[in-house]
């Protein structure tokens, strides 16, 4: 049984608390790969999460959270991923982390904190794994990204790779749509997952890809690939898990929704309005009665 520490704000004292299992590490990840590729190992599962509550109910499920830069638009409402903070990042992350005691938790670099140079790139991981406690970082980016990649990596920071669409490029992408669909883009999509992947990348997420690129980069690389609207032959899934349940009434083409929480939220809200107009709510069990 190993043991996690928790800090106590009254005393400034870690305070030992027993966890039930070893969390993931970034080389027992990375090593899941030669077992699914055998066919000897299950698909690694990562799901995105923002909170202390979310990341407790999905952490016995799950081999990865992922902090997304998608809190953005999850969480703050954003129009994209672009406005996105280090220090919202580092928040988030931090809240998974205790939230947490089997997945890896990687956390996402947004938007300007790594693409001006190697060393940019480093001051802003470290800062994030410094304040939150994760265990790894993602960025987005191919062939241009590499050298930062690499420079990470051989200064001790774990890198998952992003390729495909890439969200925080959205602007210049000019939209959402699956990427790849000519021979020269996915050409150019396979040979920035094999630069970042080479640079020391420890696994590589695939984002709305057509399919045959996917399958041809996870056959391709020596590390676990993560699909995300790409296949069902790469080594994991990935979702934005308020997607996956159904919390907005858009979904995106390559989700599967799971569940309605929007509705079933929407039911119980109301429930409890009409309750507190025709005040049958607090109810005798809710209130407190004089001693007597």
């Amino acid at each position: 049984m190993s043991t996690t520490f928790t800090i106590d704000s009254a005393t400034s004292r870690a305070t030992p608390v027993a966890a039930p299992m070893k969390r993931l590490t970034v080389p027992a990840i990375r090593q899941r790969k030669g077992a699914i590729a055998a066919g000897e190992g299950e698909p690694l599962v990562m799901l995105t999460a923002y909170t202390v509550r979310m990341a407790q109910l999905m952490d016995p499920q799950c081999d990865l959270l992922l902090v997304g830069d998608s809190l953005g638009q999850v969480i703050y409402g954003l129009p994209s991923t672009v406005p996105v903070t280090l220090e919202m990042m580092a928040a988030h992350a931090a809240a998974v982390v205790r939230g947490s005691y089997h997945a890896l938790v990687v956390v996402d670099m947004p938007f300007g904190s790594y693409e001006a140079s190697p060393q940019q790139a480093f001051e802003s991981a470290a800062r994030l794994l410094k304040e939150s406690g994760a265990a790894a970082v993602k960025l987005e980016g191919g062939t241009a990204m590499a050298p930062t990649v690499a420079f990470l990596a051989e200064r001790g920071i774990p890198v998952m790779g992003h390729v495909g669409l890439t969200p925080q490029a959205v602007n210049a992408l000019g939209g959402y749509g699956a990427r790849g669909r000519s021979a020269a883009e996915a050409a150019k999509i396979v040979g920035d997952a094999r630069a970042v992947a080479a640079a020391g990348a420890f696994a590589l997420v695939i984002e709305g890809v057509v399919e045959p690129i996917a399958v041809e980069i996870t056959t391709s690389v020596a590390v676990p690939t993560i699909g995300i609207g790409a296949s069902a032959a790469c080594d994991g899934q990935v979702l934005v898990t308020e997607d996956m349940l159904g919390l907005f009434e858009r979904t995106p083409r390559f989700v599967k929704r799971y569940g309605d929480m929007a509705g079933y939220v929407a039911e119980r809200v109301a429930t409890y309005a009409n309750e507190v107009r025709a005040r049958a709510f607090p109810g005798a069990d809710q209130v407190y009665a004089p001693r007597e």
